[in-house]
């Protein structure tokens, strides 16, 4: 088994592979502040919860846009599998090109996304992940990294509209009952759930309209509101709610083989 660590600024999602199936997945709260003991002992957790022994899981593989939990996660992972985990980053040796003025500032989520898409759909894609961020990123069917978008993401965007406005409430996301609100709860929804997806189908026809090549791209959503969204835009092909854990889990069987793993002096 391997086990991969997708850390968002939010979130970090944990996938438990016997490749190729993902078998449990987990979850956490993005905490920078704790230490690789505190680390060992949650990744004990969740795997003895699932009744997995350590010694079941092979290895590990992580990306992260948080620079101060990568060392200690992958101490971690060293100290409870006898070796640090693999990172993917823009320096990793994967066949994907990064054809971007400046490739490592490319966030390690936005290059495993692309290589999964890649791998799995081997056409020209676009991967909108709505995140912290919400991020359009461009990939073509042989493995170029086109570049894309960056956008504040749907809860970014409320949580700014809640925090600035004293009058409006914190309001859960979910779906409006119609797009014309009678309440403030509901007008604040339509606003963020229908503002959220206008600007995904706004921004993905301008990319379609923009791409380099002749075939249209393949438009994938993945992320934590992804399904949320998903019901309300027109250019969203399909959602792939694990394509980061699908993305770590190619990365570490490439960058596991030993021709991938060259001998230094």
């Amino acid at each position: 088994m391997i086990l991969v660590f997708d850390v968002g600024n939010t979130e970090t999602t944990i996938g438990l592979y016997a490749p190729p199936t993902l078998e449990a997945h987990w979850r956490l709260t993005t905490i920078p502040d704790r230490t690789p003991d505190e680390l060992v002992l949650v990744i004990r957790q969740l795997l003895a919860a699932r009744d997995v022994p350590l010694a079941a899981v092979q290895g590990t593989a992580l990306g992260s846009v948080v620079p101060a939990v990568t060392g200690p996660l992958s101490e971690a992972c060293a100290q409870c599998f006898g070796a640090p985990s693999i990172i993917v980053d823009g320096a990793a040796p994967l066949p994907i090109r990064l054809a971007v003025e400046e490739p490592l500032t490319v966030g390690a989520d936005r290059i495993i996304n692309t290589l999964a898409a890649s791998r799995i759909y081997r056409r020209d894609t676009v991967v909108v992940d709505l995140g912290t961020a919400t991020t359009f990123d461009c990939i073509t069917a042989d493995g170029v990294f086109l570049g894309g978008v960056i956008a504040p993401g749907v809860r970014t965007s409320a949580d700014t509209l809640f925090r600035r406005t004293s009058k409006l409430p914190a309001t859960e996301l979910r779906a409006p009952a119609q797009v014309i609100g009678t309440r403030t709860e509901e007008c604040i929804r339509a606003g963020v759930v229908y503002g959220a997806a206008d600007a995904v189908d706004g921004i993905v026809r301008r990319i379609i309209k923009a791409w380099p090549r002749a075939d249209r791209p393949f438009v994938v959503a993945t992320g934590g509101l992804a399904e949320a969204i998903r019901p309300f835009c027109e250019t969203i092909e399909t959602v792939a709610p694990y394509l980061t854990l699908e993305g770590l889990r190619i990365a570490y069987e490439l960058l596991s083989a030993p021709a991938a793993r060259p001998d230094r002096p």
